[in-house]
């Protein structure tokens, strides 16, 4: 098939920038502005804003990209034994395309090797945001270690922190871990069970394949008309099947919940009813915990429709799926990769779903991550990756407008985690819940996800609404800064924006903190200008969080 005039004009320009782009490569970070003009400080760039792509448009970037693959690869200087592999693309309404691609490395999987390239309109490049700085390459691609002893080694370590069931999901796969320093051959075991709480356990375990040395570990399970428990009574999208209805969601890719039945494992059974009324607002009906999850579940795509113009986790157009009432007395929800879908215990005495908005919209944030940076989930991209979900958490509650569950800087407000009517965490100053961390210091990525997340969470209220006291909703807040500093927010929806276009236009799996400060400053160059007040709002932000 002959090469479309667009796939032409990209494949010159992008042959043709190859001396820009390595000079861009040194810094890892993309260079100059786009376009947004100086000091406009009262709405976003329109030209900057993502542009809502249809499933057919966003194939045909996907597939242009594709084609033009090699020829990227060699006008960024790549090495003749890498390949560019194409994850995902986002567009702007100027026509500038933000295209992230994975590596690989003589065949084998480049873990810490992804990239953005940043396109104009014309096909120049205009940037490129990368992973590592670091050339990939390793002597040598036969290993040292045998497969079995990598494996002997992950299951040791998983047993050590009191996983149960511990075994490896499959064979260690041979990888080239570029995200820590120098790149290494290495192997990746996924070691399942179940983790002490119960949690699904799919933790990567990445060790030297020469030495045998542990190099990184995290974990793959991200945690985090009907009559709601948390929500009121709520319209819900269902399907009409033989003489009933079930709780699948056309208008919304055909998202759909389950049932587990406190079962671990499967799909689980898809709801369904004579009469299209679901459950009466409280847990002792099955089904009310399976309104609340389609809820929040229908809240946070439409937010993301309307607000980003995504259709969808991936933007594929296609809906993934929920399972409640996971195990007995489970206290926790995870987003899983592997299934594509969301899952949701039933908390302490299984009186209380952790199926609320914000929860519900935090796990499929994660499938949005997932799909776009791919923060790892452990040091300070997991905390970023905690953080993200909490923050879009937040912005689907307030988007939401319910009277019931109205939008805070709280969360899990509503599930009473802790049993004793307090929040799971708090926005504003994130150590009100004992372990949460306010401001980042050289180590915060060492504190667990959960609370090294703290830090964004921080940011994001100061950046939305300021330091010091205010109350929203009848919530009080009082938001203190690292170094005593006032900061002014810029308005909660501004900060959105420039949060969603950092995520995936900027951040890769290894951003950290200060990498997150300079992603999220160019996202709000790119919409508000250099000089905006909105660029010295998040600046502000970050330094009242100690990120500077």
């Amino acid at each position: 098939m002959p090469i479309s005039a667009s796939r032409k004009r990209r494949t010159a320009a992008v042959a043709g920038a190859a001396v820009a782009a390595a000079a861009l490569i040194a810094t890892g970070m993309t260079t100059g502005s786009a376009g947004a003009a100086p000091g406009k400080g009262s709405q976003a760039e329109a030209g900057a804003m993502p542009v809502k792509l249809s499933p057919s448009q966003r194939v045909e970037l996907l597939r242009d990209a594709n084609a033009t693959k090699a020829d990227t690869a060699k006008a960024l200087r790549l090495g003749a034994k890498e390949k560019l592999v194409v994850k995902d693309v986002i567009k702007d309404a100027d026509g500038t395309t933000h295209t992230r691609y994975n590596r690989t490395y003589e065949g084998l999987p480049v873990l810490g090797g992804d990239l953005i390239v940043h396109e104009t309109k014309s096909g120049k490049v205009r940037g490129v945001t990368k992973s590592t700085k670091a050339a990939v390459k390793v002597a040598s691609t036969t290993a040292k270690l045998a497969p079995s002893a990598a494996e002997r080694s992950a299951v040791k370590l998983a047993k050590a922190d009191d996983t149960a069931k511990a075994e490896a999901s499959r064979a260690p796969r041979k990888v080239i871990w570029a995200a820590t320093g120098k790149p290494v051959l290495a192997y990746e075991t996924v070691v399942g069970g179940l983790q002490k709480d119960g949690t699904p356990n799919q933790l990567h375990v990445i060790t030297d394949a020469t030495t045998g040395k542990k190099l990184y570990e995290y974990q793959g399970i991200e945690t985090g008309s009907g009559e709601s428990q948390y929500g009121g009574k709520v319209e819900l999208g269902t399907s009409k099947e033989g003489n009933g209805f079930t709780l699948t969601d056309t208008e919304r890719g055909g998202h759909k919940t389950t049932n587990l039945d406190h079962g671990e494992n499967g799909e689980g059974e898809l709801f369904t009813d004579e009469d299209d009324a679901w459950g009466n607002g409280k847990p002792e009906d099955a089904q009310t915990a399976a309104v609340d999850a389609h809820y929040g579940t229908t809240l946070t795509w439409d937010y993301y429709k309307s607000v980003h113009g995504r259709d969808g986790i991936k933007g594929d157009g296609k809906g993934a799926y929920s399972r409640v009432h996971y195990g007995d007395n489970y206290v926790n929800a995870f987003w899983d990769d592997s299934c594509f879908c969301m899952t949701y215990g039933d908390g302490d005495g299984n009186s209380h779903p952790l199926t609320s908005i914000d929860v519900a919209a935090h796990e499929m944030t994660h499938g949005v991550t997932s799909a776009t940076a791919g923060l790892e989930y452990s040091g300070e991209s997991g905390g970023l990756n905690e953080a993200t979900s909490d923050i879009f958490a937040a912005a689907v509650e307030f988007k939401a407008g319910n009277a019931e569950d109205a939008g805070d800087y709280l969360v899990g407000e509503k599930i009473d985690i802790r049993g004793d009517g307090t929040p799971l965490r708090y926005m504003d100053k994130p150590s009100k819940d004992g372990s949460s961390k306010d401001d980042w210091y050289d180590g915060v990525g060492n504190e667990d996800v959960h609370h090294s997340s703290g830090v964004a969470n921080h940011f994001f209220y100061l950046a939305s609404e300021g330091s010091g006291q205010k109350e929203i909703n009848g919530v009080k807040y009082d938001s203190p800064t690292a170094d005593g500093s006032k900061v002014e927010g810029i308005g909660r929806e501004k900060v959105e924006k420039i949060w969603y276009k950092a995520l995936t236009s900027y951040m890769t799996s290894t951003t950290d903190y200060h990498a997150a400060r300079e992603a999220t400053l160019k996202a709000a160059t790119d919409l508000f200008g250099a000089d905006s007040a909105e660029y010295k709002g998040i600046d502000a932000a970050w330094a009242g969080v100690n990120v500077k």
